[in-house]
């Protein structure tokens, strides 16, 4: 069996390298690739996403895992290699499902899509991306179609990121977060404005690169295996565990744009970074879930950095990084300017209370679009009409409203958004689990020492990979399932204190 084990960690790096060396190529495109090289690129990544899909589902794999099967019976549930079959089965067979001359279509449509999103979206031009907007919306739910026996559409979909996760399970967990949120939301909005004008003064490009680098490798981010870059909108990407890189955008007229995307794609990658090596190119070598990813992203931007201890260690740095803008601005004021809730029409900007609700209207967005309720383009008044009823706020255009975000013009609509309000609740609920075992965390984070939390992270979350879904990892974690209570807590204890609820 050892050998035949062998054999199936070959097959699985190949494709893990195929993968890889797409990934290589999409980071070349939402970075330095000139546009025209577009309809070029969309057939290269097309060819390397087919190729690595027909290794997928090659029969002589799945011969190889129904041989491996009572091997891996035999061994215990949780050992690497019994995970490995496991996992490796799991997305075989899902794999199998999916023809390869769809998963080509599908990448060159994406790459088009991209092309088309990022040339439009300054120009607020919906109209020149709202036809390859429909066709995602018609591949998403050939998608689905492939896996038939859902209780809902956009099961499968969801699936391909969170897996075990249905919409069952998320619309009575969003609304119920949704109910909570909306009180502290109108609460809030009874107090005077916070002072954010200082945060908007002019931060010259390369202060606010260097601060970011300075403070991401302090909290873990390996450089010697990973870099960051430029990019429309921010995102993290590995081509092998010693190789993940992290990529944010820069305003000069506003100091958090750059840094807490770069702390956010930092958590990402430290997550990345800190998977066993044995697993290196096979299904177990990555985050286990976008839910999981993302409370990684979420616990270090927000209950890490933007924290009053944090910053009572880094404010005195950025103040000598940018010392006539932040003169005269004090660490309560520079605390609560970062903190401000203010309901807007950014997602990526948005403050923590409000948050969840961008993502709420999404997620009801995209279900809408695969139920055949919502057309696309009727998209971007429902759009609109969302932000009015929720926070309050009403796009002035579809630059800043319906084509905002990257994820229905780089990938498909469905299982595209509830990995971040995932996240934002398992981001708390894994905060307090590594407190509890190190109650010396927080004072640890005043000091600017971050070993502690990164080592207990990279033990119990991190280097595990893919070994556990999400449901069984939180378990192992914090000894019982995903719970809204914790991160209610925080809100409720953090702008409580700050606005005096």
């Amino acid at each position: 069996m050892e050998k035949k084990l062998e054999e199936l960690k070959a097959r699985l790096m190949e494709i893990g390298d195929l993968n890889a060396a797409a990934a290589l190529l999409f980071w070349d495109q939402s970075t330095y690739m000139p546009p025209g090289g577009a309809e070029a690129r969309g057939r290269q990544l097309g060819l390397l996403k087919q190729l690595a899909h027909e290794r997928s589902t090659d029969p002589a794999l799945g011969a190889l895992l129904d041989a491996l099967q009572p091997y891996a019976e035999s061994l215990p549930a949780d050992s690497d290699e019994a995970c490995l079959v496991r996992v490796a089965r799991r997305e075989y067979e899902q794999a199998v499902r999916i023809p390869a001359d769809f998963m080509a279509r599908l990448t060159q449509h994406q790459t088009q899509i991209y092309t088309v999103w990022a040339a439009a979206r300054p120009e607020n031009d919906f109209a020149a991306v709202a036809p390859y907007l429909e066709k995602t919306v018609d591949l998403s739910r050939q998608m689905a179609d492939f896996f038939p026996g859902y209780a809902h559409i956009a099961d499968p979909l969801i699936d391909f990121s969170d897996y075990g996760m249905t919409v069952a399970a998320i619309r009575p967990l969003f609304a119920d977060l949704r109910e909570r949120l909306r009180p502290m939301v109108e609460a809030i909005a009874g107090n005077p404005p916070v002072d954010v004008s200082f945060l908007h003064r002019h931060f010259p490009e390369d202060g606010q690169w260097a601060f970011g680098l300075d403070v991401i490798e302090r909290l873990g981010y390996d450089f010697e295996h990973g870099r960051q870059d430029k990019t429309h909108h921010p995102f993290t990407i590995k081509f092998s565990l010693d190789d993940v890189r992290i990529t944010t955008r820069v305003h000069e007229d506003d100091l958090t744009e750059a840094l807490f995307g770069t702390i956010h794609e930092s958590g990402h990658a430290m997550y990345e970074q800190g998977i066993d090596r044995h697993f290196e190119a096979t299904p177990l070598g990555s985050g286990t879930s976008s839910g999981v990813h993302e409370s990684q992203s979420r616990l270090w931007e927000n209950l890490v950095g933007r924290s009053r201890r944090f910053w009572q260690f880094f404010y005195p740095r950025l103040q000598e990084t940018f010392p006539k803008q932040l003169e005269g601005v004090t660490l309560d004021a520079f605390y609560q300017a970062i903190n401000e809730v203010k309901p807007s029409l950014i997602r990526t900007s948005a403050d923590e209370v409000t948050y969840n609700l961008h993502i709420i209207i999404r997620f009801d967005l995209e279900l809408a679009l695969l139920e055949g309720d919502l057309a696309v383009r009727d998209l971007p008044e429902a759009w609109r009409a969302r932000y009015q009823s929720d926070l309050g706020v009403t796009p002035p255009d579809d630059k800043d409203g319906v084509m905002q975000d990257i994820h229905w013009y780089a990938g498909m609509v469905g299982g595209e958004f509830q990995g971040y309000t995932l996240g934002n609740i398992l981001s708390a609920q894994f905060f307090d689990a590594a407190v509890s075992a190190h109650p010396e965390i927080p004072e640890q984070i005043a000091a600017g020492s971050f070993g502690q939390l990164h080592g207990w992270l990279r033990e119990n979350i991190y280097r595990h990979g893919s070994k556990f879904t999400a449901a069984e990892l939180v378990e192992r974690v914090t000894g019982g399932p995903m719970r809204l209570e914790p991160y209610i807590r925080y809100l409720h204890d953090k702008f409580g204190e700050l606005y005096e609820l």
